[in-house]
């Protein structure tokens, strides 16, 4: 739920400069950087699902 985390992020972000409050901009800042961290994880992940197929194709063909 990365793009939940983003958005609502970003809305507490813009909450926080309407009411000028940092530390609801400092919730918002968090909320997005936690959705683009679980982007990153997938990301990662998938990239090492990708590299166990190639090993995997590999040994087959040895």
């Amino acid at each position: 739920m990365s793009i939940l985390d983003k958005i609502t992020g970003r809305a507490k972000k813009a909450a926080g400069d309407l009411k000028d409050d940092p530390n609801l901009r400092r919730e918002g800042r968090q909320e997005e950087r936690k959705g683009e961290a679980k982007d990153e994880l997938d990301r990662a992940q998938e990239r090492a699902a990708d590299k166990a197929a190639e090993v995997s194709d590999l040994e087959r063909k040895t």
